[in-house]
This record gives C-alpha cells, structure tokens and sequence, in this order.
C-alpha cells in the first residue's frame, strides 16, 4: 500500500503567523447597538487577567454615566488623558504617547471607530491601536457593528442614518480575538427605558429613531453572521497553518467596475461582502477611453470609490485604459482569471436600457462562464442632475470665451451667406453654417460647438427660410429640412469635438510619457544620490506645480537631501509624517490616515533591497487626483530606482578602491620581500664572514667584505628612500626645496655614484655650453634621474652605452637618458611610469627593484612643472629614450 506524504501547512499561512511575531495581540468585544454590555464585559475580563498577575492598564474608557461599569474601574491604573483644543473649547482623547512610555502588557481602550480632534497624530483611534499594536503591546477595544465600513449602506437604509464613523474590514479582519457580546431587543429596549444606556431624554429620543425593535432585529443579524463569518475565517487560518486537509474551493476570484456615478461605493462594498461570504479575493478596476477627461467633480468621485476599494481589502486596485470598455473589462478578468464580476446599474439611463447598450447588458451578452452580478441603485437625483450631467465643466477664468467666438464664428457664417445670395441665387446656404459649427468643435470643443449649432439653426431659419427676418417655417418641408440641418449640426458638432479632445488627451499623454522617458535618461546620467534628488525634486515639481523634497538617511536621521523650490528645513509635523512613512513604509502626512495635518504627504521610496528615503510633496490643503498621485509615485519609483543605482555606484566604487589598495599593498610585500631578500643575504653572509674569520682574513678581503656591507646598505637605503618619496608623491606631500643647479654637475653626480655601485656601461654626457642654471631641488632631481640611469643599467645590459644629454627645448630645457638596450615592450611601454610596472632584465627575471624608480621620477618632474616621457625603440629596432621638460626661470643676482 503506497504511503501518502503528510499534510503540509500553507505557506501563506505560515508566513501570516510569522508576520505576527513580536506584535500585540488585538481583542474586539463587538455588539450590535450600543449598550448591550460591550465595555462592562470588556471591564470584566480584564478584572480577571489583572488579578491573574497580568500588567494591564486602562487608556481610555468611557462609561457614560453608568454606576455599574463605573465600578469595575476600581483597582485599575488609569492613564491620564490629553487635553486637545477643538473649536475654542479643551477634549480629553487617549494620550498615545504615555501609553506607548508606559508599555503595558495589556491596555484597554473604548471605541475602536472613534474619530480623534483634530492635531492628533492620527485622525481614528482603530490607527492610534495600530500603532500600539506594532510596539508589542496587546489591545482590548469595542465595536458596534454599523461601524464596519463595508456594511455602512446597508446600516442607513436599516436605520435611515448614515453612520461618519467607519472602520476599514482589514483591521477588523486581523483581529486576533473576537468576542460577541449578545443582547436581545427586548431587554436592550428595557436597559434603554431603564436609564441603563442613555438618561432619559436622550433614551426617548433614541427609541424613536436608532432603537427601533425592528432595527435592533437586523443590527443583531448582521452582527451575528459578521461574527460567524469571522469565526470561519479564524478556523480556516487554524487549519492551513496547522496542515490539517480539509475540501478546499476551488478558488473563486471577483472584480468589481467601478466608475465615476453615485452608485460606485455602494457597489464596492457589495463586493466586499460578496468576497467575505465565498472566502474570495478581490480586485477593483476602473476604464478610462482614450481622450476622454472627466471634470473634477467626477474625478474626486472615482477617487474616493478606489480608495475605497483599497480601504475595504482589495487585492489590487487598477485603471485600465481603452476604447472598447466591454471587451477590456472581459480581457482583464479572463487575465487575472475572475470568476464573478461585480458592476452597477444606475437609474435614469432609459435610452441605453432600451438599446441593450448598457454596461451590464453588454457584460452578460459578450461573457462566458464568469457570472456576473449587477447592483442597482434608487434614483436619488434632484430634478436638476440631468442637465448638471451634462453640463460641460469649463473653466470659470475663460467659459464665456469659447461660446463668443462661436457666436461670432456664425455672425461671420451669416454675414458671407447674405453677402453670396446678394450676387448669386443660392438654393441652399446651410454648408456656410455648418463650417462654423466645425470651427467651433474643432478649436474649442463639443459644448460651443452645440450652442454654435444651435445658433446656426435659429439663424438659417431667421434669415433664409422663408418667411424670412421671422421664426416662422411656411411650408412643412422647409420644417424637415431645418430640423435635418439641425441634427447634422450637432452630430458634426459632437464627432469634431470628441476628436479634438481624443487629439488633445494624445498629446497631453504623449508629452507626459516624453517627460518621463527623458527623466529617466536624465536620471541615469547623474553621478551620486544628492544629484540624483535634486533633478527628481526639480522634475516633481515641473509635473505637478507644487513644492517638492527628498529626504536621504543619514545613520539613524533623516536629512532634506534637495527640495524645490528651495527650503531650508521642514516644519515639525512634517518631518515627523517623513520620518513615520519611512519607518512604517507607508504614505503618511496630509491627505492619509496618519498626521493628516501635516502641511506635505510623504511617500517612501522603495528599492530591491528596501526603504532608501522619502519624497514628499506639498499638498497645502489640496486633494490630489488620482493622475496627479498615480504621477508622483511613478516619479518615486524611478528615484528609487535612481538612488539604488547610485549606491550601487558608490559601492562598486568603494570594492574596486578596497581591491586596488590590496592588490598594492600585496605587489609593494611581493616586491620588498624578493628585492630585500638579496642584499640582506649579501650582508649577512659578509657579516658572518667577517665575524668567523676576521683575523684569519687578509686586510683586503676584510675591506672587500666591509665595502660589500655598505654598498648592499646604501642599496636597501635607496630603496627605502623610493618607497617614502613614492608615498610622499601620492599623498601630495612633496616638499621642494629649490635652489640653482648646474646640470653637468647633476649628470657628473649621477654616473658617479652608477659607477660606484659597479655600472660597467660606457656613459657618455652632451650638455650645451649655453644651457643657464635650473631652479630645482637639488637632492630630488638626482634622485629622479639616478632611477633613471639606474633603469637603463638594470635592463639595456652590460655593455650597453648610455647617453645623457642636456639641451634647450622651446622655453624650457630637455634632459634625456638614452641606452641602446633591447628597448621596452610595445605592451608596457603605455604604463612605464605606473608603480610596480616592470620589465625583464637582460638574462634575468625582473631585476631587483621595486617597480617605483619610474613613478617616483614622474612625481618629482610632475612637482617641478615639467613632463616626463619615454620612447622606444629609439633606432634600428632598439633602445629607449626617457626625456624629462623643465621650465626654465631668470635667475636674479
């Protein structure tokens, strides 16, 4: 019997709990209205952990008034709380800071779906929980349950109120512990009249409005199977993570249409509760045509019905962009294969009902094997939102321009038709009029088109149908053809304008990805991450119009690294939004759900390997539309970017420095230890010589052998000298202490001190009897060309002649060393004067020597002002010339 591979646990599962570690713990003691025991039971069980030896403190709880939940406050610590100014008066609010220095184990704080005042550092109390959550400290608060958001309509057509007060489903959904506190309508209704929820006026007031019998009745449904619902999920999570096998769905995934109407809200939480009820994972999309634009209050709406989308769990939430709303609607769900499609059906679009071209039509005609679900809404318009629909949004600065032209566009239309009929019988003039309804769709848009249009139709009638200079149509088909006139003006009018808008959008499109391509070009030329901030900020403001920043960390601080226009630093509530969306990596500042107050929102710029600063921008009460957010955050991604690639930059930099650096420091104690090894073996074995057979030796040899001590010193002396002048050379601390020097002395001291150290060349000297003194350093110019000549001793071989010539070269002098040796290889010839840079001696391996005489002469010529070069071979194939340019200076007497 084969063996089956035990049940393994989600990975998603696994890695939830994992996410958890180090996180506080949230309990939710959740009811269905208010007063049926939420805190008192919340009171209870923290009575019981406290006397269980569990730190447990009270934030913030309010009893309202109620003796018996008074009492089980005794024996608690209670934080203080904190006084906020609202509205010239003093609110006491949870004091988030003082709980967060007092870290309890367990702190209890009332009403999750609070609203703070405003100043705090969070407009909701569920984010100041979040907040204490993520310090590690567990957490005990109560919820009604018409404060979920996803069940916030279906609250107001129960009760006919709308609840302000909301909590996302997410936060609810990760709780860690739910406890439904139960409480029949009937004996809610006895506390309510008992004085047990509110004092009495307010109890009357309250059963006649919220505490209906029937609404109590549905408010309990929707907290029971919100709890049930709950209780599933918990279960589920449990089994996944502990691999226990259960029949798992086959996986249903849902969309939902969102649009720029009314009903959109309404239809995203049905969603949500659709995806709730299956267990499912949802997302949220909305199409845009090519060319179309919606005014600002449209635009605000499909916001809002996103963000929403976003608030309430959507997996993703996304604008797709397209002609054919229908088929991309389609495409996209097969793509991300949905299963269920969620949209909904406004009232009042009669003619597209009739025609079967509404959205929901066209979705049930052309989809196959994807259920799709339409949620309709009550007609909720004022008389007026007809035509407020269909209203153009114009700009109030310039809406009476377009309709004058228009007007004068068919003033001249008139004006020409009288001007042709006066000199030719025209049977019809109505072409003139309809090219200035086409000059008016073209250069200004659909809506002057229309009046223009209509202008023409009155006007054609007033000045051309008979009876002429009247309103009056005599015979009923001149009426017909006025009417025809009439209707091909406005669709004209409509098709030119639509396609100057679709033009217009093109081209606002294409300019807006050409600022982005040569952006990012930009981008990848600059050198560093401060120049990377300062053309992203500058960029950023150019899109937008709005002060822009960046702020870099440095160690554990957050720095302005650019802003523009330029600033200085930012105000305290806006540094602390930056600091929080780049610790929580998250938006944070105006406009989000943390330190809404703050002047600039932040968002955090994210790379492959994490958080690499913040860009802000400053909204100043502001909302920003989606195009504009959308448009920033592009912008920080490809800083992001940016910055990543720049600290990569700097990076490589720093380990090809490190390598280089090792790469000297092993050749310098390669080079030491071959090049030290020789003479210090010649020493010591002279040493041990004469210290053995001193007296046995004759004087001559005692003095050969003391001559080989100190020639073999003062060679590992020079050597020594080379090593320091090449750290002087490369540290720039190369001190010249000039004086006048005759050259033919410098050459005499030269071959002097080769001779002396055995050079068996034939050295011969050509200085011009003109040539004037050099101000030089004396000591540092013999140095320079002793490594030369040492060079052309070391490697043009024994016999090899050496020429050392001194001559004028334009305003300077031209010293050289040349030596008919094998010459230098083409290969090495370029890094000749590079350190460690060495040849092969003749019938040896590299020679003694460091590699640095070259480098150490180059640094000394370079110190003087001159030049140094090397050229070979210098004839017949052979030889190599080392020429060194000084300037030449006046001596003074």
């Amino acid at each position: 019997m084969a063996q089956t591979d035990p049940p393994r646990a989600s990975p998603d599962a696994l890695l939830t709990l994992a996410n958890r570690e180090g996180r506080g713990c949230l309990k939710i003691f959740l009811g269905a209205a208010p007063g049926v025991g939420k805190t008192y039971a919340m009171l209870q069980a923290g009575r019981a952990e406290r006397d269980g030896g569990t730190d447990a403190v009270i934030g913030l709880v309010e009893t309202h008034g109620r003796p018996e939940t008074q009492e089980l406050l005794y024996g608690f610590e209670i934080l203080p709380r904190l006084s906020v100014p609202y509205r010239g008066r003093m609110v006491q609010e949870f004091d988030l800071d003082a709980a967060l220095q007092r870290h309890p184990r367990l702190i209890l704080v009332d009403e999750y779906a609070h609203t703070n005042a405003s100043g705090s550092r969070h407009p909701k109390r569920w984010q100041d929980i979040e907040e204490l959550l993520d310090a590690g400290i567990d957490v005990w608060t109560t919820l009604n349950i018409q404060h979920l958001e996803s069940l916030n309509d279906i609250v107001q057509r129960i009760t006919r109120i709308r609840v302000r007060e909301t909590v996302p489903d997410r936060v609810f959904d990760e709780a860690d512990e739910l406890v439904l506190v139960d409480l029949p309508p009937d004996e809610l209704l006895k506390r309510l009249a008992a004085g047990k929820v509110y004092v009495q006026d307010t109890a009357a007031r309250a059963v006649d409005n919220f505490f209906r019998p029937n609404n109590l009745v549905a408010l309990r449904e929707l907290a029971l199977r919100r709890a049930a619902e709950r209780i599933d999920s918990e279960l589920l999570e449990r089994m996944q993570s502990g691999g226990v096998e259960g029949p798992w769905a086959a996986g249903e995934r849902i969309l939902v249409c969102v649009g720029a109407d009314e009903v959109s809200p309404m239809v995203v939480r049905h969603a949500k509760r659709l995806a709730d009820a299956i267990g499912a994972p949802w997302l949220a999309v909305t199409v845009e045509r090519p060319g179309e634009s919606l005014g600002s209050e449209k635009r605000h709406r499909l916001d809002g019905a996103l963000q929403l989308a976003g608030q309430l769990g959507a997996d993703e939430t996304k604008t797709l962009v397209a002609g054919d709303m229908v088929q991309e609607l389609l495409r996209f769900a097969r793509f991300e294969n949905v299963t269920q499609i969620v949209v909904g059906r406004s009232r009042g679009g009669w003619w597209s009902e009739l025609l079967g071209r509404s959205l929901p039509h066209q979705l049930v005609h052309h989809a196959e094997d994807i259920a799709i679900h339409v949620v309709t809404a009550k007609g909720e318009r004022s008389p007026g939102a007809w035509w407020r629909k269909r209203t153009p949004q114009v700009n109030p600065n310039q809406s009476w321009l377009p309709f004058l032209w228009s007007a004068l566009a068919v003033a001249g239309a008139i004006a020409i038709a009288l001007a042709m009929t006066s000199v030719v019988s025209l049977p019809n003039v109505s072409m003139i009029f309809l090219v200035a309804v086409l000059f008016a769709a073209v250069r200004f848009g659909i809506w002057p088109a229309v009046v223009s249009s209509i202008l023409s139709f009155l006007s054609y009638n007033f000045f051309f149908i008979d009876p002429v200079y009247t309103f009056t149509v005599a015979r009923p088909h001149e009426l017909l053809a006025l009417f025809i006139f009439l209707g091909a003006a406005v669709l004209t009018s409509a098709i030119a304008g639509r396609a100057r808008e679709q033009a217009a959008a093109a081209v606002s499109r294409a300019r807006a990805l050409r600022r982005l391509y040569e952006f990012t070009r930009r981008l990848s030329s600059l050198p560093d991450a401060i120049a990377v901030a300062e053309g992203a900020v500058v960029e950023l403001n150019g899109y937008i119009n709005r002060p822009a920043a960046i702020l870099l960390p440095q160690g554990d601080l957050l720095e302005l690294a650019a802003s523009w226009p330029p600033e200085d630093q930012l105000d305290t509530a806006s540094a602390t939004a930056a600091r929080w969306a780049y610790d929580k990596d998250e938006a944070a500042g105006a406009g989000t759900g943390t330190l809404p107050s703050a002047r600039w929102i932040f968002l955090p710029l994210r790379s492959g390997r994490g958080r690499v600063g913040v860009m802000g921008v400053a909204l100043d009460g502001a909302v920003p539309d989606g195009e504009t957010r959308t448009l920033a955050e592009t912008v920080a991604e490809l800083t992001a970017t940016a910055l990543e690639r720049a600290r990569l930059a700097r990076e490589i930099t720093a380990a090809h420095t490190a390598t280089e650096a090792e790469r000297v420091r092993n050749t310098l104690l390669a080079s030491i230890s071959h090049d030290f090894r020789t003479p210090l073996a010649s020493i010591l074995g002279a040493a041990t010589s004469l210290i053995d057979y001193g007296p046995k030796l004759p004087e001559h040899a005692r003095q050969d052998l003391l001559d080989q001590v100190k020639d073999e010193a003062e060679h590992l002396d020079r050597m020594v000298r080379n090593l320091l002048s090449m750290t002087r050379v490369e540290a720039g601390a190369l001190e010249l202490r000039r004086d006048w020097v005759d050259i033919r002395e410098t050459f005499d001291r030269v071959v002097a001190i080769a001779r002396r150290r055995g050079a068996t060349q034939a050295f011969r000297l050509d200085v011009d009897p003109e040539l004037p003194f050099v101000l030089a350093d004396p000591s540092l110019l013999d140095q320079a060309l002793a490594n030369i000549v040492g060079n052309a001793i070391r490697y043009a071989g024994l016999d090899a002649h050496v020429h050392l010539a001194a001559r004028y070269a334009g305003e300077g002098i031209m010293l050289s060393v040349t030596d008919n040796g094998p010459g230098i290889p083409p290969a090495l010839l370029p890094k000749v004067f590079e350190k460690f840079a060495r040849g092969r001696e003749q019938g040896g391996d590299g020679g003694e020597g460091t590699g640095l005489g070259l480098a150490i002469a180059k640094g000394i010529v370079d110190a003087h002002g001159g030049s140094i070069a090397a050229e070979s071979p210098v004839a017949d194939g052979h030889g190599t010339c080392i020429s060194i340019r000084l300037p030449l200076e006046e001596k003074r007497s």
